[in-house]
């Protein structure tokens, strides 16, 4: 498929512009709309950037004389003889024999009934798969299944050159985005620049029009490459460019609370641990003491594993902000972690003369009204709390350091919130700390603004969680072992990757086949059979918040032996009793949640164990699972997680709010992001370029920019 270099020469009207709505093509009627909405295509620039999922390379067509097994190919032939039929699982199978005149081919499509009524005998017809020996076909060949194909008209050619393969519906198949978007190169586009001409140059980059048609319209891989190139380098300089810009606000705005070498407070709290920190540990400490001793407000991300002791770390840093006479506010995402970590301050902070309080939002007016005025007045040194904090009531005397607890259960919007408590001209200290593992490949993308320490090792003592994989056939055997667990005094979780059946837009059979748990069905079963005599709880996300604080309260307490639930628990409160947990349907989870989850067993003295239930066939779900059996590295799993599943929406909980990679891939580009890095480096150190990045930011990544505004 071919057309004129589009977007370079002047088009005959006005071109359209990158925000303009896509009813304003041909061929896009309210239905078609309908459909490209849900897709989430609206305008010129999300078509534009509804980039190719692969290439079909239709630059030959092979005589079925030539063809060659355990090959992909693209065959010219005409229908010869139709055949329909049914499995016993309802499955249809559409069968037609072409012939080319050097021999004959099977095509066949699976579930494609439509079809029947397109193919007839005599019809020409393209058709693009991997070749296999025909079943009983005694030595005939087979396209099975049929990959792609065109049905062609009485005179018609087939598409020839590297044809893209969009992501599509049934209702906008490939014929319709080729067509909308040869049509829409035909009329133009007003493609506004977005790299400064300077980095474009020193880069050596296509030109942002040319990669465009290019990758949509490609002569020839080589040039196709170079586009992709241009356009993955766009996307990470664009975001590396607004992580140094919000970086910059950060350390430009206001001066930073600068703390003194450790006193004797500090020296006394790590004395008196009833352990001994480990090497990634004291590491981690150094490295945040340095930042705090700094005039620079400090932005360090703490990374470690559940049960890392980030925590430890945590207060050891609170402990210096309060010896310098400011105080310290720790937050945390649910009510019952943060009474977690306010008993365990409590508990080690008891000897000294350091003020410890909570606040949460189920304290009444009266105690809140008393602990805004002592966080006001001074009286209160330290401050554990959910997003009681963030109201508006909330003051300090001298605020110094602030620590979330998980990241991505807050915005960046909410932190800054905290942050600005710190009064009009100082800004406190921020560490955030995080027991989701980042792959070391992510972490210049997503933490790009941020220093990084991570903690990659365990505390001795902690014993490793047993994994197995097994099948739904081995159900029985796995409940009895849970019940034979919780008969010794531990406690259980279940772990189900629906809440409820009939959520997800599936057709009877998936879903019997897939053999989909939901909680709420899980929950039952097990309540009124296997553990009918045990005390069984519920919990999951459409609970109300105190309800799922008062389920969790009671899990830890040990008033649940068998805690069904949804991954609402993957941040979740430390059991030590808990020694075994089941997860359902396991292949439906990536392998960083899973790992996640297994990190809530493990926390006591009873060897634990995770059990992963599962009935996929798929190598990759395999692979991952087998994975999970073998590594407890959090860090080699993130990794592993990024290489199988690909980037996806992979940025959307982060912390910022990035904006997902349309053609990116930090697997795989780790050359072009390192560069782009470069680049954004000398672009926000140019006061001129600066400006046009910010510019760029505005046009493109809207909400991203909006929050760094807001910051």
């Amino acid at each position: 498929m071919t057309t004129a270099k589009k977007g370079l020469q002047a088009p005959a009207k006005k071109p359209h512009a990158m925000e303009e709505s896509l009813q304003n093509l041909k061929g896009v009627g309210s239905k078609k709309y309908e459909a490209l909405t849900k897709l989430h295509l609206t305008t010129i620039y999300s078509l534009l950037t509804h980039y190719p999922r692969d290439y079909e390379d239709r630059r030959m067509v092979t005589p079925i004389s030539d063809l060659v097994t355990d090959d992909r190919q693209s065959v010219l032939g005409t229908i010869i003889k139709l055949e329909e039929r049914r499995t016993a699982r309802r499955m249809t199978i559409l069968t037609a024999l072409i012939g080319d005149g050097t021999g004959y081919l099977r095509l066949t499509w699976f579930n494609q009934q439509f079809l029947k009524d397109k193919l007839t005998v005599g019809t020409r017809i393209y058709a693009v798969g991997k070749i296999t020996p025909a079943y009983g076909g005694r030595g005939q060949l087979a396209m099975s299944p049929v990959a792609d194909y065109a049905i062609l008209s009485e005179g018609e050619e087939a598409e020839t050159g590297i044809l893209p393969i969009y992501p599509a519906t049934a209702k906008l198949n490939q014929k319709f985005f080729r067509g909308l978007f040869a049509q829409l190169f035909e009329d133009g586009v007003d493609i506004p620049h977005l790299i400064p001409e300077t980095i474009e140059n020193k880069y050596r980059l296509l030109r942002r029009e040319e990669a465009f048609h290019e990758v949509h319209f490609p002569e020839a891989y080589a040039s196709l490459t170079l586009a992709r190139e241009r356009l993955a380098f766009e996307e990470l300089y664009l975001i590396q460019c607004g992580l140094l810009l919000l970086r910059q606000k950060y350390l430009s705005e206001r001066q930073g609370v600068r703390h003194l070498m450790d006193g004797e407070l500090v020296q006394r709290v790590q004395a008196a641990l009833p352990f001994q920190l480990t090497e990634d540990q004291a590491r981690a400490v150094h490295e945040i003491k340095r930042d705090m001793e700094k005039a620079l407000p400090m932005r360090r991300l703490l990374q470690g594993d559940v049960g890392s002791g980030k925590t430890v770390v945590a207060l050891l840093a609170l402990v210096k902000t309060v010896e310098n006479g400011c105080q310290g506010a720790l937050l945390a995402p649910t009510e019952i972690l943060a009474r977690q970590h306010y008993e365990k301050f409590a508990e080690i902070l008891a000897p000294t003369e350091v003020r410890v309080e909570l606040l949460v939002g189920g304290l009444g007016k009266k105690r809140r009204e008393e602990i805004y005025q002592a966080l006001s007045d001074g009286e209160i040194d330290l401050i554990v709390g959910t997003h009681a904090l963030l109201q508006e009531g909330v003051r300090f005397a001298s605020l110094g350091l602030v620590v979330t607890d998980e990241q991505h259960r807050f915005g960046v919007e909410q932190r800054a919130a905290l942050e600005k408590k710190g009064g009009e001209y100082l800004r406190p200290d921020l560490l955030i700390m995080t027991a989701t593992p980042i792959p070391r490949t992510m972490t210049l993308t997503v933490y790009g603004d941020l220093d990084v320490s991570r903690i990659e090792h365990l505390p001795p003592g902690r014993q490793a969680v047993r994994t197995y994989c097994r099948q739904q056939a081995s159900r029985g055997k796995i409940y009895d072992f849970v019940e034979s667990e919780i008969a010794q005094g531990r406690q259980a979780y279940v772990v189900c990757p629906l809440i409820e059946t009939g959520e997800e837009d599936e057709t009877e059979t998936e879903r019997e086949e897939r053999r989909l748990s939901a909680a709420v069905d899980v929950y039952e079963e097990l309540q009124k059979g296997k553990f009918r005599r045990r005390r069984v709880g519920l919990l999951h996300g459409r609970l109300p918040a105190k309800e799922k604080e008062s389920v969790m309260r009671a899990f830890h307490r040990g008033e649940i032996d068998l805690l069904v639930t949804t991954t609402v628990v993957e941040v979740g409160v430390d059991v030590p009793n808990a020694s075994i947990m089941v997860i359902e349907d396991a292949e439906r989870f990536g392998l960083a949640q899973l790992h996640q989850l297994r990190g809530r067993i493990g926390r006591g003295a009873h060897r634990s164990y995770c059990i992963l239930i599962s009935e996929s066939r798929g190598d990759t779900a395999k692979e991952r699972l087998t994975l999970m059996e073998t590594t407890t590295d959090g860090f080699k799993l993130a990794e592993e997680d990024l290489r199988l599943r690909g980037p996806g929406q992979f940025f959307g909980s982060m912390q910022h709010g990035l904006p997902d990679l349309k053609m990116a891939n930090v697997l795989g580009d780790m050359d072009i992001l390192l560069k782009a890095r470069q680049a954004a480096q000398e672009t926000m150190g140019n006061a001129a370029l600066a400006k046009e990045a910010e510019k760029s930011l505005s046009l493109i990544y809207q909400e991203f920019f909006r929050r760094i505004q807001a910051v």
